[in-house]
């Protein structure tokens, strides 16, 4: 009998040592299992990544000293070369290039008259001569006369036929993949997400939600004067051959206070044309973060900065070293750059 209860009570033994094995074991199962998300997966660890991630944590942390109320996290983005590619022209360019290609039967005076003489003949160096003046011709001459939703639907029929001539991919599919994932990173800590752009405001509104998953009503640009017709019960809004606004440089801030009513926190850009942008933003009173792309890859994409005709980054350079904002180094921040590279 002795034997039997000795028996017993080593199996219960047993069966208890099992249990308390299974049951101290499955937490640390659980926790193994859960792993932590990079939300900047195309991004190389690097002080630039770290710099982002510890701003957002820091202002989102409702302990901290420099939490941000939700209402108040605007970031601002400008566009060319900033969210996508700007090399060899401003992509907009190439859109007014095509559309005075089109126009040529309707206005054969262009073909003796500069700058539209040099685009039908393909002399790209003698257009570059003309400067803003001459590109604001062309776009003067291309872009009005039509209502807005008839200009909609030319941005839209051109962005589905058109390549790049380096890369042969159309336009809208030269974004950066980086800037993609901290577009989504900044929204999902409750950042609202701005375009802030000297290029056309009604060119970029009929692609960037799709792009970016920025609405149309986020995005400040450069416009031309408009004016409502009611159409005989068909109401209208006509392109007028007039400038109404230049979102470049100081006019940033100015588009900013304007049409967004609130300084942002965060700012982006690639230019000296963003650098009043970015010392808008530095003014605020809440911890705010400035980030320049510098271009530095001429064998994925481009490398420019001092020298540029497009996309010049000198002084803004210069006075984000001065004052310790953050600079992306495309060539070593950035894994890839376009989506198209995404394995």
């Amino acid at each position: 009998m002795k034997k039997y209860l000795a028996l017993i009570l080593v199996a219960l033994a047993i069966l208890a040592c099992k249990k308390e094995v299974k049951t101290s074991n499955k937490p640390e199962t659980i926790v193994d299992t859960i792993e932590e998300i990079d939300p900047l997966p195309s991004w190389n660890e690097s002080d630039t990544k770290n710099a982002i991630m510890a701003y957002v944590k820091d202002v989102t942390n409702a302990e901290s000293q420099n939490f941000i109320p939700v209402s108040d996290r605007i970031a601002t983005f400008d566009n060319d070369g900033n969210l996508w590619s700007e090399q060899p022209a401003y992509f907009q360019l190439f859109f007014a290039i095509d559309r005075v290609k089109s126009l040529a039967s309707d206005n054969p005076q262009w073909e003796t008259t500069q700058p539209f003489k040099s685009v039908l003949e393909g002399d790209l160096k003698t257009l570059a001569s003309f400067g803003e003046h001459g590109i604001l011709e062309l776009v003067m001459a291309t872009h009005s006369g039509i209502t807005t939703d008839e200009f909609e639907a030319i941005v839209k029929d051109w962005l589905s036929t058109a390549k790049h001539p380096r890369f042969n991919k159309p336009y809208n599919e030269l974004i950066y993949q980086p800037m993609l994932e901290l577009l989504d990173y900044l929204r999902a800590n409750d950042f609202k997400t701005f375009i802030v752009s000297g290029g056309g405001i009604e060119f970029m509104r009929p692609w960037v939600e799709n792009a970016y998953g920025i609405p149309k009503d986020q995005v400040v640009g450069s416009s031309i004067a408009t004016e409502y017709d009611y159409n005989n019960g068909n109401p209208i809004i006509k392109r007028l051959p007039k400038i109404d606004f230049i979102d470049d440089k100081a006019g940033k801030p100015v588009g900013i206070n304007k049409f967004i009513g609130k300084k942002p926190v965060f700012a982006s850009g690639n230019s000296d044309g963003d650098l009043q942008m970015l010392q808008w933003t530095d003014s605020n009173s809440y911890k705010s973060f400035q980030l320049y792309l510098h271009h530095t890859d001429a064998d994925r994409e481009w490398a420019y900065d001092r020298d540029s005709h497009i996309g010049k980054l000198d002084k803004g350079l210069d006075e984000a070293i001065e004052k310790g904002w953050t600079v992306i180094n495309m060539k070593n921040d950035w894994k890839v750059i376009y989506p198209f590279q995404v394995n």
